[in-house]
């Protein structure tokens, strides 16, 4: 004897299918590639893709640091030119050091339009990274890029601000005082952290950012792209 389909079961069948579908659907949209050279408000420019970021997430703010001569600076002392800010710190092994160069690179193609953009190294290590550390360090990766640290409540601050996360690995984490281990007479750690590349606007508001290890052709295209957008309003 033939049973007759329980309508159900169908109705939850087609229910499976449809969100197989657009779950489908989802993957392949987030796995298309941007348009080449799209920029834009509030966009994550990468290698191959440009990924919005909510309106309603602010980015960026005041700050008040030490650069790597020594000298008290404020956010307010780059107005008029576009800033290229990077959280890192110097003993990172690989990941900063390849940023850093990124960003030197991109600058490099920019020819004399370089000028119009200040590169800023601001550590999240400021136990190492103090302004004898930096003024040696900085110079390696880029004539003109500043270094920027301060008390750990400063850089917290700022980091906020840009809402970047860092955080000393948990492995390289210090034993309680009196206890052992490799950090008990050490400053062989690691630290944790976010690693985008910033791009702020000549009035210090936020402009877009780039996501670790992108080309830096791409970071070098977009900047001209703002840059002509600059002088197109200027005519």
């Amino acid at each position: 004897m033939q049973s007759k389909p329980s309508f159900p079961l169908i109705i939850a069948m087609l229910a499976a299918l449809a969100a197989i579908a657009l779950t489908a659907y989802a993957a392949w949209r987030m796995s298309r590639p941007a348009l080449e050279g799209a920029v834009g408000p509030n966009a994550v420019v990468g290698a191959s893709r440009v990924v919005k970021v909510s309106p309603e997430i602010k980015i960026g703010g005041p700050f008040t640091l030490t650069d790597h001569t020594g000298k008290r600076v404020h956010d307010t002392d780059f107005r008029g030119r576009l800033m290229l800010v990077y959280f890192g710190y110097g003993y990172c092994p690989d990941v900063c050091p390849t940023e850093l160069q990124n960003i030197a690179a991109a600058l490099d193609m920019l020819g004399t339009d370089a000028k119009t953009v200040q590169p800023i190294f601001i550590t999240v290590d400021p136990e190492r990274d103090t302004v004898k550390f930096l003024a040696e360090y900085v110079p390696q990766f880029y004539p003109r890029l500043i270094g920027l640290t301060g008390t750990p409540a400063e850089i917290d601050a700022v980091a906020k601000e840009y809402r970047v996360y860092h955080a000393r690995a948990k492995d390289d984490v210090p034993p309680a005082k009196g206890g052992t281990g490799k950090d008990a007479e050490s400053q062989d750690y690691l630290v944790d952290h976010s690693a985008f590349v910033y791009l702020m606007g000549r009035d210090g508001t936020y402009l877009t950012m780039f996501r670790p290890a992108t080309d830096p052709r791409k970071i070098a295209q977009t900047l001209t792209a703002y840059l002509t957008d600059e002088q197109a309003a200027r005519k």
